[in-house]
């Protein structure tokens, strides 16, 4: 009992609703075919069985001929010959009322077949009909994203059960828009406030730095503060493409991808001399909708995340192709080993190989996030593995 409820449980809503349907038509046709059998029976036995009992004279059966009852006296062999004629009458009328409801037993299996059969295919059209409404509201749910809140099932018809719950999804979403909204706008302006007072230390230290009275040991003080600044504007930088990647791209246009990798190569070209890395490239045409200044931000943070996070003497690959889904990059390179269960959490905000959420004498952590916030801005993926030499695959599809 417990394995059939298992599968029944299994089984879409649209397939459960048409065998419930299907079945429902059956148990209601049988009993109609059973009361439409008793019925049939009995009026047989009525009108044709009884009525020869009936028929004769003094209680003894005569049959008819022609319509006219014959007395039995004038049949041949008398009374005696009247009853044997009688009893081979109820007998044949007997065999022809079973052969009727027999043959109306029959049919009507036959037809309740054939109607059972129309009754299940517009069973599943009319649970198809009716859950139609569900599957838009299940579409949107899952091509909503952080960017993409903006979207509305904007159900029409009547005010049912199916339209009050997409009003309240929609009234959800409004909700929800509203809070990211907030978020970002907050973490923009927190981030703009703080590029101030960033910029004026930065020109103090570095006036200090030009004083010819300055002693030695001030200017090694100053300088260890201008690398504190210039890591917290990388941070504050990274937060704001971060809030900003995280919104609706509101320009869509067909971009080059292999230009844009081109570009944002010739952009990190003097670190893989500078650390001894180097950049294998296999760039196919490829193309992509989406905003060219947001994807080749996307493009450098892979490119110097794969170069920056190295080895001495490493390599990195990059590989672009174009298929039926769409654009596809790959950017792979060597590195420390990196544990598979630490993959994941690399895509999120601050976090860093080993967990480390401290050190940023790197990079801010943010690379991989705003990676991710893009591709997922412009209907794509972001996914990494770790290759089992050392380092990652960081593979990206966009969307035509």
């Amino acid at each position: 009992m417990t394995r059939r409820l298992l599968v029944w449980r299994r089984l879409g809503l649209r397939t459960r609703l048409t065998l419930l349907y299907g079945g429902l038509f059956f148990v209601a046709g049988s009993v109609l075919l059973w009361f439409t059998h008793l019925l049939t029976a009995r009026a047989l036995n009525q009108r044709f069985v009884v009525a020869v009992d009936k028929v004769g004279d003094g209680g003894r059966p005569t049959p008819a001929v022609s319509g006219a009852a014959l007395p039995a006296d004038s049949l041949p062999g008398g009374a005696l010959g009247a009853d044997v004629i009688a009893r081979r009458v109820r007998t044949d009328v007997e065999q022809g009322a079973a052969d009727v409801l027999n043959d109306v037993l029959r049919s009507s299996l036959i037809v309740m077949i054939l109607v059972g059969v129309v009754a299940v295919v517009l069973g599943y059209l009319v649970a198809d009909r009716a859950l139609r409404p569900l599957d838009r509201v299940t579409e949107t749910a899952q091509r909503l994203s952080e960017s993409t809140l903006h979207e509305r099932i904007a159900l029409r018809g009547p005010q049912d059960e199916v339209k009050r719950l997409a009003d309240t999804f929609d009234a959800m979403l409004d909700r929800l828009h509203r809070v990211f909204d907030a978020q970002r706008r907050f973490i923009a302006n927190a981030s703009h406030e703080l590029r101030t007072p960033l910029a004026v230390n930065r020109t103090v230290l570095e006036v200090s730095l030009e004083e010819p009275a300055a002693s030695e040991d001030l200017k090694a003080l100053a300088r260890a503060l201008l690398g504190a600044t210039a890591r917290y504007e990388r941070l504050i930088d990274g937060l704001l493409m971060l809030a900003q990647s995280e919104q609706e791209i509101t320009t869509r246009r067909p971009v080059d991808l292999r230009q844009v990798v081109l570009t944002a190569m010739e952009q990190i070209g003097p670190q893989p001399r500078r650390g001894k890395v180097t950049v294998h490239e296999d760039l196919r045409p490829a193309v992509a909708h989406g905003d060219p200044l947001f994807l080749e931000r996307c493009l450098v943070n892979l490119l110097e995340n794969a170069v920056k996070y190295n080895v001495r003497d490493g390599e990195v690959w990059v590989r672009l192709r174009e298929d039926d889904s769409g654009a596809c990059l790959t950017v792979e390179n060597t590195g420390p080993p990196v544990p598979p269960y630490e993959v994941g959490d690399l895509f999120e905000p601050f976090r860093r190989h080993g967990g480390d959420r401290i050190r940023s004498a790197r990079g801010a952590g943010l690379g991989l996030s705003i990676v991710r916030a893009i591709a997922v801005a412009h209907g794509g993926t972001a996914d990494a593995r770790a290759r089992p030499e050392g380092g990652l695959t960081v593979t990206v599809r966009l969307p035509r």
